[in-house]
């Protein structure tokens, strides 16, 4: 299983929190890349509830990964 930040971006607005086959319908519905249905497919647990991607890829990128100061804009 793999994640990039593109293909993180097509579960962002999922209908959180969810388990595993609402997000595998969900990413079918939506159009969302092969890869992310494999991912999500590969994922064990079956009953748990995701409350949201981080809980999917815990590297998710966050606003102050992006070192931006709002100030300045």
């Amino acid at each position: 299983m793999y994640w990039t930040l593109e293909l993180a971006q097509y579960l962002s607005d999922a209908p959180w929190p969810a388990t595993k086959d609402e997000l595998i319908d969900y990413a079918i519905r939506t159009g969302a890349p092969l890869e992310v249905v494999e991912n999500l497919q590969e994922i064990e647990d079956d009953e748990e509830i995701f409350e949201d991607i981080r809980d999917i890829w815990p590297d998710y990128p966050d606003e102050e990964d992006f070192f931006w100061d709002e100030d300045e804009y």
